[in-house]
């Protein structure tokens, strides 16, 4: 992806966006990102959910479903709390752009 080094941030506040509001899975963020042109590799996507987990931004669970084990991320409290402050930041940031 062209300008990857300026979207990371960008592709992480939309993943914990959509774990504040409910579980999500690799796959299913994966598609979910590409709809919004970003094309992430498995091996580029885990490290992210993985990293997004040590900082405690996310946690993890399994869950069976549709007949096999599938790893969840939801948004922890501090998560949140990040996304809500990063909201802000993107806001003015926006305004800036934009004006």
């Amino acid at each position: 992806m062209k300008y990857q080094e300026l979207y990371s941030g960008l592709i992480r506040l939309h993943i914990l966006h959509h774990a504040a509001r409910e579980p999500i899975f690799g796959f299913g963020i994966m598609e979910e990102l590409g709809r919004h042109g970003y094309k992430l590799s498995a091996g580029t996507l885990y490290p992210l959910l993985h990293g997004l987990e040590k900082k405690n931004y996310l946690k993890s669970s399994q869950k069976l479903a549709e007949a096999k084990i599938r790893r969840v991320y939801r948004a922890t409290s501090q998560g949140k709390k990040a996304l809500e402050e990063a909201k802000l930041k993107v806001k003015e940031l926006f305004g800036e752009l934009f004006e």
